[in-house]
């Protein structure tokens, strides 16, 4: 296996002038504005969806998760894939399909509709995010220019997931939610258009074979999860409903340590993470967007349901929240680029665990200046921890294997969401039966505590994967790979 994987070195594109790199780097950007900005933007829409369309917390938690499961189970296949048929052919279908979710999304008649529209969506956002990353790290040949521009793109990502809840406050407020599906078919088209005129195409010389098994096993554990920890406030961890999902989550999870090494050319490769630095990233990832997902799922239905504020107003009050982002997420890049990873990652970890520790007390009467400046000391932190989770999992990587290393990464991105949300949400209803904002005040203290501990493992994990010798793990793992530097 380790021969043929040291062959798969990335077709490279032609010599680009800087400006045209740079256009690249919009266009693809561009991509990931829309797929973050809908991670976020759908969370401040989910009490008049709710109202709208009579579901309670867990059909609610199903419109946030059905497209971060479907997202996470895919995009490790999309990296693969479009190493075959090829980067820009892959990211134009993603755009295609995306565009063409939101837009069903935007007319659904029920809930039912509404999560499936969401999956369609997820399936056209799982090529989008990581042949993104993949068409800047060929394009980007000079490590230095290539640092730089991983931290612009990580940068659009917290960017677009920080403002998310603005756009989405004034429009629901202004227009109503299926508007918040509308701002995705322009930016989808505008992408389209110019991912043809701009982009250059790449591909694997000797594309990876196709790892069915693997890619079932990975929806499977995923999904049977998230399913689980949803449903348990309405049947209980001991009913047949939740063991069986539980069950097929373990099974799968054996069965994907079992099987994947064993493989020829598998979906996951296991030897990324003999590299602490990428295994450490990983980590980060699911940590931090875990927190990041649960703690705006709460912040959510607290300010709408049980402050009473309008969908508008709630994202204004979590404004300083994206404005933290806006700052942090450059700054966190220029660190990265010329400090390492260590400084962001624990600050970042610091900030999300001061700002949830400070909602520990929640209550009715919290002061909105309290609020703020929780909001502030989260959306720092969120800001910072992006750069150098995606630094840290491309760089050192071989090129032809730069699809699945972000497509990697990416999916720990999601699978963190979701599982925040499934977590925190499902605490949110215990006991409410379902009413939107009952069990806010009663659980947000445990909730809050979930997030001050994401915050912290984030810090510890950036102490630990920057070390001297995480470091030579890291190029014992690139050697591995490539077989010009072993």
């Amino acid at each position: 296996m380790v021969v043929v994987l040291q062959r798969l070195e990335a077709v490279s594109v032609p010599e680009l002038s800087s400006r045209r790199r740079y256009v690249v780097l919009g266009i693809c950007c561009l991509s990931l504005l829309i797929v973050g900005m809908d991670i976020t933007i759908v969370n401040v829409a989910l009490p008049s969806i709710g109202r709208e369309l009579h579901g309670g917390i867990a059909d609610l938690q199903w419109v946030i998760d059905a497209y971060t499961v479907v997202l996470a189970g895919l995009l490790i296949l999309s990296g693969s894939t479009a190493d075959r048929l090829g980067r820009k052919r892959t990211f134009q279908t993603g755009l295609v399909v995306f565009t063409a979710g939101s837009l069903l999304c935007s007319i659904a008649p029920g809930l039912g509709w509404l999560v499936a529209f969401r999956m369609v969506q997820a399936v056209g956002g799982s090529m989008l995010n990581p042949i993104a990353m993949s068409i800047v790290t060929n394009v980007f040949t000079d490590p230095r220019e290539r640092s730089r521009a991983i931290g612009i793109f990580a940068s659009v990502l917290g960017l677009s997931m920080g403002i998310g809840p603005i756009v989405g406050g004034a429009l629901t407020d202004g227009v109503g939610w299926e508007s918040i599906f509308w701002i995705n078919v322009p930016i989808g088209i505008g992408a389209l258009v110019l991912t043809a005129l701009f982009v250059p195409d790449s591909r694997a010389p000797r594309p990876r074979r196709i790892d069915p098994v693997g890619q079932v096993l990975v929806i499977a554990l995923v999904a049977a999860l998230v399913y689980a920890i949803i449903e348990s406030p309405r049947a209980g961890w001991g009913a047949p409903g939740v063991l069986v999902p539980l069950g097929i989550s373990l099974v799968s999870l054996v069965g994907l340590l079992w099987y994947e090494p064993r493989v020829r050319e598998p979906l996951i490769e296991f030897r990324f993470f003999r590299s602490l630095p990428f295994s450490g990233a990983s980590l980060t990832a699911v940590c931090a967007l875990g927190g990041f997902g649960g703690f705006l799922f709460l912040a959510t239905l607290y300010l709408q349901d049980v402050r009473g504020l309008s969908p508008l107003d709630a994202g204004l009050l979590t404004a300083p929240m994206a404005a933290m982002v806006l700052v942090a997420a450059p700054l966190s890049g220029r660190l990265v680029g010329t400090r390492g990873p260590r400084l962001p990652l624990v600050f970042a970890g610091l900030g999300m665990a001061g700002g949830a520790a400070m909602l520990l007390g929640l209550s009715d009467t919290t002061s909105y200046g309290h609020l703020v400046l929780s909001f502030v000391l989260f959306g720092a932190g969120i800001g910072l921890v992006n750069p150098p989770i995606t630094n840290a999992a491309v760089s050192g990587m071989p090129n032809a294997q730069a699809g699945t290393a972000a497509a990697l990464a990416s999916t720990s991105r999601q699978l963190g969401s979701s599982l925040g949300v499934a977590v925190i949400g499902s605490l949110v209803n215990t006991g409410t039966d379902g009413e939107l904002g009952a069990g806010v005040l009663a659980n947000a203290c445990l909730a809050e505590g979930i997030v001050v501990g994401c915050g912290i493992a984030v810090a510890v994990l950036g102490l630990l994967t920057s070390t001297a010798h995480a470091k030579r793990t890291a190029d014992r793992t690139a050697a591995t790979l490539d077989p010009v530097l072993g």
